[in-house]
């Protein structure tokens, strides 16, 4: 996914969170407005109805994001992109805190649903179809976008919402690390059964959409692949997290901002190694809090659940 620090516009900031727009919502705009022209007696209305996915697809983010800062999570930037929306969120590294913060999302969506259904049935009973078709038409175009959005969303397919669903759930049974590679695995075969769905409909969009969520299965493998091989890592003695109470394991494993060399912060009093740069503050790989090291030393410690 980009950066919001490249080619994207802040928006707005709300609640503590900064919305951006990338540079390329623009480009598909113009494809998705021209796509549906005939619908409307104007282009004002494909404009208004493409406005309105996006608000919608804003509404999730806010879900994903304030429901991980209800978590004690961060959550405090949001890019609106050709391919969606992208709450930037940093829940504790607990199963239950990222079920929260993920399934918040879709749960926006089903709330709207009926509000959106009961507009669309009060519109049909005043006869807005014949009194104000692109009224109609419009309030009927919402209500599918946000149904659509909710289907999509919900598919058990990482990293899209479902995906993440079903790890977050896995976890609770087999660990942050098994959890997310199995997560992978159905995401892959899923994908699969996207693109293949994209080939017989010839639906370029969905094609990209699917080659993007491949793209993000390879990303996850590899990170449940380093959550793994951390897992089997020995635990240092004599520390532990102060929240998760996990012990943190030997090996360089914290890398130095300054000069990007791996060091084992425990081992050298969070100092670098190579430049001499220190950190006084470390982040727990379990559960992501951060203390500063001298809180961590304990007599006994306690076993960590990867």
């Amino acid at each position: 996914m980009p950066s919001v620090q490249q080619g994207s516009i802040r928006l707005f900031r709300f609640s503590g969170i900064d919305v951006f727009l990338h540079w390329s919502w623009f480009l598909v705009a113009v494809y998705g407005i021209n796509a549906r022209t005939r619908v409307y007696s104007s282009i004002t209305w494909n404009i208004l109805e493409y406005l309105a996915l996006f608000a919608i697809v804003l509404t999730h983010e806010f879900g994903h994001a304030l429901a991980c800062r209800q978590v004690g999570g961060t959550a405090n930037r949001i890019l609106l992109w050709p391919f969606g929306g992208v709450a930037y969120v940093d829940p504790p590294q607990r199963p239950g805190a990222t079920l929260w913060s993920i399934a918040a999302g879709p749960l926006v969506n089903v709330a709207l649903f009926p509000i959106l259904s009961i507009v669309v049935l009060a519109a049909r009973s005043m006869g807005l179809a014949q009194s104000a078709h692109d009224l109609y038409e419009f309030l009927w175009a919402v209500w599918g976008i946000d149904l659509g959005l909710l289907i999509f969303n919900i598919l058990p397919v990482y990293p899209l919402d479902g995906g993440q669903i079903l790890r977050s759930l896995l976890w609770f049974v087999l660990g942050r690390a098994r959890s997310l590679m199995v997560a992978v695995i159905i995401g892959v075969l899923g994908c699969i059964g996207l693109i293949g769905l994209a080939v017989w409909s010839r639906d370029v969009w969905l094609g990209a959409i699917s080659l993007y969520i491949l793209m993000s299965c390879w990303g996850g493998f590899q990170q449940a692949r380093i959550l793994l091989k951390v897992a089997k890592l020995p635990r240092r003695n004599g520390f532990a997290c102060p929240s998760c109470k996990a012990a943190p394991p030997v090996g360089e494993l914290w890398k130095c901002g300054r000069c990007g060399q791996g060091f084992d912060t425990f081992q050298a009093h969070g100092v670098c190694t190579l430049c001499g740069a220190q950190y006084p503050v470390t982040r727990c790989g379990d559960c992501g809090a951060s203390h500063p090291i001298g809180e961590w030393a304990v007599s006994a410690v306690a076993p960590s659940n990867l």
